[in-house]
């Protein structure tokens, strides 16, 4: 495995690979797509609230959402319903504070903007639900989604040759959920969480040799933003927990004053718990604000998991949204893993730990499928270890070619076929060829790749790119009906 050698204090330059990867990125821009429906309305809900209001009085957002998300929690004259109002008088709003945090500077820049050409004769409304504040929304979940893949590519670039970072984090981005919910869907929190995993991520790499007490201080924040975002993430925390048994039992072996190492690693621990909960101050306090308890999450008590029988199988393969059938890519990129954990254990081991967590958690969740979900969304989360993952395995691949060139060139051909299904595949589901919630078929599923995807993608992506707002009201209309559908009894 590639090594990380001795680093210069310059700021190097970017490299190639790196400066392709920023202009696609700006390249991809026009496909960002700045409006808030389905679970975003939650997310968003806490960001506009507090910039315009200055409260938790979700109403208004709630009015302003799509028909499927309104229709359960407001009556028909716009009044919350009294299933939805929480004993302190709030309006239900389960969803993560944490994509609020993370909008909120490019919020901020956008309300000075309206307020300043408002000043000056402009009628546009400084009500948070305008083009400018939906705008900075997506383009920031767009920003943050691409960091990650930034921090992901420089990970496997540590462990890998660059060529094959790069090829992973190309495949990564287009072959998974990932694009879908940097572009099309923004204001959900799945961007912000492989962003904020793969910082984490980096971060423990970046300390693991000798951390000092101000990176424990710092770890302990990341890991608390980590939790905030999005609350499945908790997960992850298994990284630091394998690290801290390992690190004591290696005092216990080693040290002859184990007492005094183990009184040291306890006390660093401690600060970095400490520092994690003050961070999650943040959810602690809108949860007390909702729900009148900062430790009610508003989600499914846990007691009521299936803690016991995991929907193991179904997470993977199932036509409902299984993380392997619906995104085929990441079956490489776990196999990828695999191979990292069996040659460099000490941080493959942690890595694939986590990983294997979180899957015990989702397939623990009653909603493990996502409900509306494009794949299984609620891995997205773990793309810096997809993207990882994937690029070992290429490399082991190309061991197998006698010209780099060679390998380099069959790769790219097999992993376009995986990023072409999974571009139509987002199609289908955008425009509803299949439906969003539930299981697919999938003979129906292939008939479309191969009939209607071609003859419909190119008007279709004109108008997206065009003539937007006519395409995405009548995408709206499609997915209330068949929602409407799928409640009938």
């Amino acid at each position: 495995m590639k090594q990380s050698g001795p680093k210069s204090n310059r700021p190097a330059a970017l490299s190639g690979p790196e400066r392709a990867l920023l202009v696609l990125f700006l390249l991809s821009l026009p496909l960002v797509n700045p409006w808030v429906r389905g679970d975003g309305v939650g997310y968003y809900a806490f960001a506009r609230s507090l910039l315009i209001q200055h409260n938790l009085d979700f109403t208004p957002d709630y009015q302003h959402a799509n028909l499927s998300f309104r229709e359960p929690r407001l009556d028909e004259t716009g009044r919350p319903r009294k299933d939805y109002v929480t004993s302190t008088g709030h309006l239900d709003n389960h969803f993560s504070v944490g994509p609020a945090l993370l909008w909120s500077p490019f919020l901020l820049v956008a309300h000075a903007g309206v307020l300043t050409v408002r000043a000056l004769g402009s009628t546009v409304s400084a009500d948070g639900f305008s083009a400018p504040y939906r705008l900075a929304m997506a383009l920031s979940t767009a920003l943050y989604g691409f960091l990650g893949l930034w921090v992901a590519f420089r990970i496997a670039r540590k462990y890998t040759d660059e060529r094959w970072a790069w090829l992973a984090t190309i495949a990564v981005w287009g072959g998974t959920s990932l694009a879908l919910y940097m572009y099309f869907n923004p204001s959900w929190s799945h961007a912000h969480s492989a962003f904020v995993v793969a910082v984490f991520f980096w971060y423990w790499l970046h300390t693991s040799e000798r951390r000092s007490v101000s990176q424990w201080l710092i770890l302990g924040a990341v890991a608390g933003l980590m939790l905030n975002v999005y609350f499945a993430n908790a997960a992850l925390l298994i990284i630091i927990g394998a690290e801290a048994l390992s690190a004591y039992a290696a005092a216990f072996r080693t040290s002859p004053a184990w007492f005094s190492a183990c009184r040291g690693l306890f006390l660093r621990h401690s600060l970095f718990a400490i520092t994690l909960l003050i961070c999650l101050l943040p959810t602690f306090l809108s949860r007390q604000v909702i729900y009148g308890s900062p430790f009610t999450s508003g989600y499914i008590p846990v007691r009521f998991w299936s803690w016991k029988s995991p929907a193991f199988a179904q997470v993977l393969f199932s036509s409902d949204h299984g993380i392997f059938s619906w995104t085929p890519l990441l079956s490489l990129s776990f196999i990828g893993l695999l191979l990292f954990w069996r040659r460099m254990p000490s941080v493959g081991g942690p890595a694939l730990l986590g990983v294997l967590a979180f899957y015990y958690l989702i397939a623990s969740y009653p909603d493990w499928d996502g409900i509306s979900s494009f794949g299984n969304r609620f891995f997205v989360s773990l793309t810096v270890f997809f993207v990882l993952g994937l690029a070992v395995l290429l490399q082991q691949i190309a061991a197998y070619f006698r010209r780099p060139s060679t390998a380099m060139a069959v790769s790219s051909a097999a992993l376009l076929l995986f990023l072409l299904w999974n571009f139509g595949l987002m199609f289908q589901w955008g425009s509803h060829l299949i439906p969003a919630r539930g299981p697919v078929d999938w003979s129906e599923v292939t008939r479309n790749q191969v009939h209607a995807v071609p003859c419909r993608l190119s008007l279709e992506l004109s108008q997206y790119l065009f003539h937007r707002r006519d395409l995405m009201k009548r995408i709206e209309e499609t997915d209330t009906q068949q929602h409407q559908k799928q409640s009938l009894p």
